[in-house]
This record gives C-alpha cells, sequence and structure tokens, in this order.
C-alpha cells in the first residue's frame, strides 16, 4: 500500500512560526490580530523577519492571539488550526474570515548537492526528487545509495536512509517532503579532489618558498 504526505498533513512543532490573516468588514478589527497592515501581504517573508510578522509557536506549542490568549496549536494541521481560530473568534467578531499559513515552510538540502541550502516548498506535494533538482541535483561524489531524510517529528527526529535508485522510496511516506525536512546527501568514501577544489597555488607557493631556501643555503 502506497503511504503519501503532504503538505495539508503537516502537524505545527514548536517554535513554528504561523501566519495569520483575519479578515471582517471592519478595516480596524481586522488590524488588531493581523500582524501585517492589509497592504503589505504581497511582501517577501525572510527567516530573519518571521519573528516580527507571525505568531511563534512557543514551547508548549502555543500561540497568543490579542484578546483571545493562548491557543494549542502544537500537533495540529493548519486547516485545524483555522477552524479552531475562527471558533475562537466568534466571541468577538461574528463575520471572521480566518486564513492560517505557516512561514517556515522550506526544505533544507545539504552536503554533496551542486546548490546546497533552503528551498520553499512551492506546491502541495513536493517529491524528494523534485527538491533535489531545486539544488541542481546531486554531486558525482555523491553516494547515491545512502541519502539520507531528517524529519522533525511532534515525538522526535525521524531519519530514513534510502538508495536514489530504490523505487520503494514512492511507497513510503519521505516520498513527499514535509516543511523543516532535511534532505543529506552523504559522499562516497575516499572522495578524491574535484580539478576546481585542488590547492594548486598552497603546492606551487611550497615549491617556489623551497627553491629559495635551496638556492639560500647553496
Amino acid at each position: 500500500m502506497i503511504v503519501t504526505v503532504a503538505l495539508s498533513d503537516y502537524k505545527v512543532l514548536p517554535y513554528d512560526n504561523l501566519f495569520i490573516r483575519v479578515v471582517t468588514p471592519d478595516p480596524r478589527v481586522s488590524e488588531m490580530f493581523n500582524t501585517l497592515p492589509a497592504a503589505s501581504y504581497g511582501i517577501s517573508i525572510t527567516e530573519q523577519s518571521a519573528d516580527l510578522i507571525s505568531y511563534p509557536v512557543d514551547g508548549n506549542g502555543e500561540i497568543f492571539l490579542p484578546y483571545i490568549g493562548k491557543i494549542n496549536v502544537g500537533g495540529k494541521t493548519l486547516t485545524r488550526i483555522t477552524e479552531e481560530v475562527s471558533f475562537a473568534l466568534k466571541e468577538y467578531i461574528s463575520d471572521a474570515a480566518v486564513s492560517v499559513k505557516l512561514v517556515n515552510n522550506y526544505v533544507s538540502l545539504l552536503g554533496e548537492v551542486n546548490r546546497p541550502g533552503k528551498y520553499p516548498i512551492y506546491k502541495d506535494r513536493l517529491t524528494i526528487f523534485q527538491a533535489l533538482a531545486m539544488s541542481g541535483d546531486l554531486t558525482d561524489f555523491s553516494n547515491r545509495e545512502m541519502l539520507q531524510v531528517i524529519r522533525p517529528t511532534t515525538s522526535g527526529n525521524i531519519i530514513k536512509e534510502f538508495s536514489i535508485t530504490d523505487r520503494s522510496i514512492m511507497e513510503t511516506e519521505f516520498f513527499y517532503v514535509l516543511p523543516n525536512d532535511v534532505i543529506y546527501a552523504k559522499p562516497m568514501k575516499g572522495r578524491i579532489f574535484r580539478m576546481n577544489e585542488f590547492p594548486y597555488p598552497l603546492i606551487l607557493s611550497t615549491i617556489t618558498t623551497f627553491i629559495l631556501m635551496f638556492n639560500f643555503i647553496k
């Protein structure tokens, strides 16, 4: 049986950041809950600015909303959180429209990939192969038999090691990446220098110094 997960299945973890937008007929009421003014929703959200424009989830899995107080969001999907925030707001606003999004929605690629770094998950079902493609694919020195996916969960980190040539990965929950996943490409044993990494300047400098010392002593 094929087991798959999607972004909509992601369960919020402590220290995530949630972007919550509340829309009401009265803009003044909306601004009490929104972390950004309506005119700024199109701006780029960076990791450094996340705390300023979003609701951080604390270590207990809770966020604090103005006038409402603490709401537990840990271990819940974004859909479930949207429903609970909407219900909590009904006591104050009867006609509010609520949307909740995850700010730290990225996958990290490390090790023997051509462009290591963090990449946004731009669709609900992003496969591990599509994620590798965003980083420019594996390098020539990658061990394609021992890739790792490190996935944080509410019960701790899970590490899945697999071969890129093994089709069985397509039948697991690791075939689709989730926010905060780390894909690590291990190097091959006995990895040789790349031509552009070989320390030619150091070697030439050493040879030159040796020749000068030899001539001086002579």
